[in-house]
């Protein structure tokens, strides 16, 4: 059981405007399934966030979804205008959750907001806007496209071997990044311009973050990993 973070937004369909929604794209409930293994999606809860493991009891990885901005009260930072659409419930529930599964050493994957909610559980930072550190928008140049480009890992790391190479073309569309990668973690992937595409574990088995969105390409393997992981770990033993 892949346990997948989601968001409450305020959605339309149908007959039905701005209602507040539990809400995630089922491209990562797809990928999850694609994988072999069943999908729960989290929504935030403030119980669960005081005691995250009345949740990971039922999970075998944890996969934290891409989506809106963090606030920057999360990791100390001042409030920036260009930060937006934040939630401090679903950061409290995420954080809780993420930093719960990396002290069981559970599988653990995050996508773009994913990734940077990791570094900040970890103690990092995040920049505010990124442009304003690479002068381009090329990570997010249109508003509700794609966009692509490539991205070089380390390749006697983590994100590597999930992605089955030391290159990738990726999906992306943020406007955030790691400032400062957090304890126990060390980055793995870079963009031609420098900016930190993946982060993982140096200690733990299984805990991953990239920047992009692998959820978004049938043919990635960096869901697939996680679900390797989680099965690995429950044959070796490990609880759920």
């Amino acid at each position: 059981m892949v346990g997948v973070c989601a968001a409450l937004e305020a959605v339309s369909w149908g007959a039905w405007h701005e209602i507040r929604s539990v809400m995630l794209p089922a491209s990562y409930l797809e990928a999850v399934q694609r994988a072999g293994a069943t999908a729960l999606l989290l929504a935030p809860d403030p119980a669960v966030a005081a005691e995250p493991e009345r949740v990971l009891d039922l999970l075998d990885a944890l996969l934290l979804a891409g989506g809106s901005d963090i606030d920057p009260a999360s990791y100390g930072a001042p409030s920036d205008p260009r930060v937006t659409g934040t939630s401090p419930a679903r950061d409290a529930f995420e954080l809780a959750l993420a930093r719960a599964a990396l002290e069981r050493d559970m599988p653990v994957l995050g996508i773009c907001r994913g990734m940077q909610l990791l570094n900040v559980a970890t103690g990092g930072g995040l920049v505010a806007h990124l442009p304003d550190v690479v002068e381009h928008d090329d990570h997010r140049p249109v508003p509700g496209e794609w966009a692509r480009h490539p991205v070089r890992l380390d390749p006697d790391g983590l994100a590597a071997r999930a992605a089955g190479s030391e290159q990738v073309e990726v999906n992306s569309h943020h406007h955030q990044g790691v400032d400062g990668v957090g304890a126990d973690l060390r980055a793995s992937g870079w963009a031609a311009d420098g900016t930190v595409e993946a982060i993982e574990s140096a200690t733990r088995s299984f805990v991953l973050g990239v920047l992009w969105h692998p959820e978004q390409d049938p043919g990635s393997c960096e869901v697939a990993a996680l679900v390797e992981a989680a099965r690995e770990r429950r044959a070796a033993g490990a609880p759920a």
